[in-house]
């Protein structure tokens, strides 16, 4: 008696990687996720190798994620894998203080994204 084994909410040709709580605002990471929107695998993977945003490492790293995950979980050919979509969600936010002038105080907000990778295997034509 357990649970009954939760069905595949992607289609088969599909895998995706989630990374939470990046320490990073949502609209600069977006920004680099639209940078491999649509590309090729290895494609995208060389321009987050050079890129020059901080957060294009840890870009990189989901995207690898995926990409073994289509591997070994699913059965993919890598190298028909085209990122299908790569989106940004909210996350929390810290809220810390900033002492000014005249006994007054600023709030300074840190938040904090969620990424998430769908790769998707095309047949080459």
């Amino acid at each position: 008696m357990g649970k009954p084994a939760q069905t595949r909410s992607l289609p088969s040709n599909e895998a995706r990687a989630v990374l939470r709580m990046l320490r990073i605002s949502p609209q600069k990471l977006n920004l680099v996720a639209g940078l491999i929107r649509g590309k090729k695998v290895g494609v995208a993977l060389a321009d987050l190798e050079f890129s020059k945003k901080r957060i294009a490492r840890d870009v990189k790293k989901c995207l690898e994620s995926a990409i073994a995950n289509a591997e070994n979980n699913h059965d993919l050919d890598v190298d028909d894998l085209v990122v299908k979509e790569a989106f940004v969600g909210k996350a929390l936010v810290m809220k810390r203080f900033h002492a000014r002038a005249r006994g007054r105080g600023a709030r300074i907000m840190k938040p904090f994204s969620n990424l998430t990778i769908v790769v998707r295997e095309e047949a080459q034509a």
